[in-house]
């Protein structure tokens, strides 16, 4: 499981939020649920965390995927 350092932790905030986040297995978690009650969840890819929105994260996923299938 890739462990995001303590100090980086320290500094890291919810973009949705704004409020500090702690790690959670293979995730980063809000410590302030946001609008809809629900603390936004944010997941770490090889050591770094992807802190998009859930929606962002989604449209950056299928734009990347997208790119990748138009090989010329």
């Amino acid at each position: 499981m890739p462990k995001v350092s303590p100090e980086l932790l320290s500094i890291l905030r919810c973009p949705v939020t704004g409020s500090p986040l702690v790690q959670e297995g293979e995730e980063l978690v809000s410590t302030a649920a946001a609008a809809d009650g629900e603390k936004p969840r944010y997941s770490i890819e090889d050591g770094i965390p992807l802190l998009l929105p859930p929606e962002l994260l989604a449209a950056a996923n299928a734009a990347g995927s997208s790119q990748h299938d138009s090989k010329a």
